[in-house]
């Protein structure tokens, strides 16, 4: 196969450079626009894209070579029509139509498909792929995209000012950041969240776990009954699930208390342990713990030094749900909380309702970067347990 693919070579004139073109004419639209002239950018991209396509395929074998030639020769053309932000942008489409270059004439594309695969069939492949994927994919990113870079306008604003647009150095500030680790209200936010979520997770670690074990138990009566009323509250919505608790919870005293509000945000989290820890527990040899017992070791024994080793990526993977799920909450802290339970997601609502400041956007960029480093350990976690139970190669 890998033979098959090293000898296509597609047609320059009537493959490659046409789609070139077409790549370049999008990006010269979209360039245009910023400078009121969609049409011509739409063509000068068409040509741009075609030139370079056809240069590099057939002039500069290296492709490390040509696709710094291709950012070089875009990014000065970005440099004269809008200065360094211009040349960031033009270095950044010309790497992107270098590197498509080379992948389409030396049929690159091809590679990962079978060499008796059709035309259409290598259409819809990538374009599922790049198009589909790749809309959906920005579809969800672009909005944590948008934030980060607001997060550091020097302007008490919530747009892209010129200066940031021309990656003008006055453009940008870290004083929303300095603002909120030196503001008493958001300080205080914060330290609330740190002493609500550690707690909740302890407690929807510890529950979940132990429903999870149990309910792996093929003697366990009305099994899926139980784990329906356990999961229950990822199901049910949250200002339902809000409403209730805060009824209860006034009742017996718990409204606007911190274990209150600790006990809900436990609730909350405990499905997600659930979950978590019956996946892992699903690969589980049983005969370990019979092996266990017929040595002499009781239950307690046999779940400390059996049975938790093995299971601990899923109990560290819920953890973690569990700790993101109340870091992030804020509907149900509303309902049970009081002033003195603020957290920072309460925080940013009350300043999106009654004080629009920037720094929201600069703790949304501290929470991205949090949930970000989350997810890949959540990811080295799942591999390892993977691994443990022989499903990836160690």
């Amino acid at each position: 196969m890998s033979a098959a693919v090293s000898t296509f070579r597609p047609s320059l004139t009537g493959f490659t450079v046409p789609m070139i073109a077409g790549l370049g004419a999008i990006f010269g639209f979209l360039w245009g626009l910023s400078l009121a002239n969609g049409l011509l950018g739409l063509v000068a991209g068409a040509v741009a894209g075609a030139v370079i396509a056809y240069v590099l395929a057939s002039s500069i074998p290296n492709r490390a070579t040509g696709i710094l030639a291709a950012a070089a020769l875009i990014g000065a053309i970005g440099l004269f029509l809008g200065g360094f932000g211009g040349l960031v942008a033009g270095a950044l489409i010309g790497a992107i139509v270098g590197y498509a270059s080379y992948w389409l004439s030396t049929g690159q594309y091809r590679a990962v498909l079978p060499p008796y695969a059709s035309s259409k069939q290598v259409l819809w492949h990538h374009f599922f792929r790049i198009g589909i994927c790749g809309f959906i994919f920005f579809f969800l990113i672009a909005p944590i995209l948008t934030i980060i870079p607001l997060s550091f306008n020097a302007q008490d604003f919530f747009t892209f000012t010129k200066e940031m647009l021309a990656l003008q150095p006055e453009g940008y500030s870290t004083k929303h950041y300095e603002d909120f680790f030196t503001n008493s209200d958001w300080q205080n936010a914060l330290r609330n969240s740190f002493l609500i979520a550690p707690a909740a997770t302890i407690l929807a670690t510890a529950f979940g776990t132990l429903a999870a074990i149990g309910l792996s138990q093929s003697h366990v009566p009305f099994r899926r009954a139980i784990m329906a009323v356990l999961i229950s509250p990822m199901i049910v919505p949250l200002i339902i699930s809000a409403a209730g608790m805060y009824f209860f919870y006034s009742r017996v005293g718990l409204q606007g208390t911190y274990w209150g509000v600790v006990l809900a945000h436990a609730a909350l989290g405990t499905p997600f342990v659930i979950i978590t820890v019956t996946a892992t527990l699903v690969g589980f040899d049983r005969s370990l713990t019979r092996a266990a017992a017929n040595l002499g070791a009781n239950p307690v024994t046999t779940f400390f030094k059996v049975q938790m080793p093995l299971i601990v990526p899923g109990v560290v993977s819920g953890a973690l749900f569990a700790f993101i799920t109340s870091f992030d909450e804020v509907v149900v802290v509303l309902f049970l909380g009081s002033a003195a339970q603020k957290t920072l997601p309460w925080q940013m609502f009350t300043g999106l309702r009654e004080q629009i400041s920037p720094t929201i956007l600069a703790v949304a960029t501290i929470m991205v970067a949090i949930s970000i480093v989350l997810l890949t350990v959540l990811e080295m976690l799942r591999r390892r347990s993977e691994r443990l139970r022989g499903l990836a190669p160690s």
